[in-house]
């Protein structure tokens, strides 16, 4: 996974229930992506978002990040570098969608 920035944070003004995070690539590119939940896993903070030009699609990419925030609230992303720690993230999300999935039934 290349490098991405956390540029900004910004809730939609019909639906204060949505973030949306809009990300940087290296080479300049920019993507706007939902947030889809923050969660925990093993003790440490993580984020869920998926690309919103492609969010309707079956087999859209989701990106996972450590999701941290300053004395000040301000968020921040760290990339996840290691396979393990990524396999690790991708299980306890999968986790919290089968959970979702028992409790609407």
């Amino acid at each position: 996974m290349s490098d991405k920035d956390l540029e900004k944070f910004e809730e939609d003004a019909e639906d204060l229930d949505e973030m949306y995070v809009t990300l940087t690539f290296d080479d300049g590119a920019e993507e706007e992506c939902e947030v889809i939940t923050i969660f925990e896993a093993k003790g440490i903070d993580y984020i869920a978002l998926i690309p919103v030009e492609t969010m309707d699609d079956e087999d859209s990419e989701i990106y996972f990040y450590r999701y941290k925030e300053d004395a000040e609230g301000n968020p921040s992303l760290e990339n996840i570098e290691d396979d393990d720690e990524y396999d690790l993230v991708v299980d306890a999300f999968d986790e919290l969608l089968d959970e979702e999935e028992f409790e609407d039934a």
